[in-house]
């Protein structure tokens, strides 16, 4: 489940992707799930475009495709959809502050400052 920042995230992401597949008058197929789902595996995040004769609602077609692919609905704006699904095997979008963990050394604190108890250390060593 995406929340409010990973979807803002992939919004920024899908801000630059160019449509990569369209329903025509035929609509959302089998054909067009398989092929939708095969994108994902490799992408993550794909971008559709509806075309007019294909007389369904963005949304509507997003929220149809998601349900079948088990996908999580991004955005849709005008007559384009953006959906994503990890890839639990090889995940290509690695969302800010999901990284690696990285190990502190001892004493060190998360900005790099000092604490008061090793100010208050080096102060006693200074006055010596």
């Amino acid at each position: 489940m995406l929340n409010g920042k990973k979807r803002s995230y992939l919004r920024s992401l899908a801000n630059t992707t160019k449509p990569t597949t369209q329903i025509g008058k035929e609509g959302i197929t089998e054909e067009f799930l398989s092929q939708l789902d095969d994108q994902l595996r490799v992408r993550e995040l794909v971008k559709v475009t509806i075309l007019e004769t294909a007389g369904i609602d963005a949304k509507e077609a997003a929220n149809e495709v998601c349900e079948a692919i088990r996908a999580e609905y991004v955005q849709s704006i005008g007559n384009k959809f953006t959906i994503y699904k990890k890839n639990l095997d090889e995940p290509k979008i690695l969302f800010p502050g999901h990284g690696p963990a990285k190990a502190k050394k001892k004493g060190e604190t998360k900005s790099g400052r000092m604490t008061k108890k090793q100010a208050s250390e080096l102060g006693k060593r200074n006055r010596k």
